[in-house]
């Protein structure tokens, strides 16, 4: 009988797997970004909840990340999953938060593939559009305890900043948790 590990993807495989970056726009992209996001809500609200206090209503966050057509899909957003060989292995968002400003939201890639260069180059092409769409900058937040989330963001270009009043979590946060959750998050920005 074979050992179970020997079925697995091993490093050297994942490494050597093409990684492409696809539009959602169509059933098996969206079903695939709505895995993707859920997974990744439930993981950061398990976390935030046990290192903050704070929660998050993770089925009406997916309902508007998918549903809602301006927040992330063209013209004014970008909307991407992540496939390496056969499987979708990442998501992540362009928002647009002013006329020359934009926001990444949802960046995830699944923790079997971290490494593999899947964040990467997701987020260079989320600013990549957004210089093409005539952004001037972007901006994210992200939960302190997503250290190696924030090397990512430094190493192409990304700074702290004071936050700002449209963040993401505005709109699923009471009033009385904001300072909260504003006091656990890291805020960012690139300008071009």
């Amino acid at each position: 009988m074979m050992p179970l590990a020997s079925t697995l993807p091993n490093d050297d495989m994942l490494m050597n797997t093409p990684i492409e970056i696809l539009p959602v726009d169509d059933d098996a992209t969206r079903d695939a970004a709505g895995l993707l996001i859920t997974e990744y809500l439930q993981w950061l609200g398990g976390l935030a909840t046990s290192n903050y206090g704070l929660s998050f209503d993770i089925e009406a966050m997916v309902a508007s990340d998918l549903d809602e057509r301006s927040k992330f899909y063209p013209p004014e957003g970008r909307f991407y999953v992540v496939r390496q060989g056969p499987d979708y292995v990442g998501v992540g968002c362009l928002k647009r938060l002013t006329p020359t400003i934009a926001e990444v939201q949802r960046m995830y890639v699944k923790p079997h593939v971290r490494g593999a260069g899947a964040g990467r180059r997701l987020v260079e092409r989320l600013l990549a559009d957004a210089r093409a769409m005539g952004y001037e900058g972007v901006r994210l937040e992200s939960l302190k305890f997503l250290a190696a989330a924030h090397a990512l963001y430094r190493s192409v270009g990304f700074v702290e900043i004071t936050p700002y009043a449209d963040n993401s979590m505005k709109d699923y946060q009471s009033e009385e948790k904001l300072d909260t959750y504003r006091s656990s998050a890291v805020f960012m920005e690139l300008r071009f």
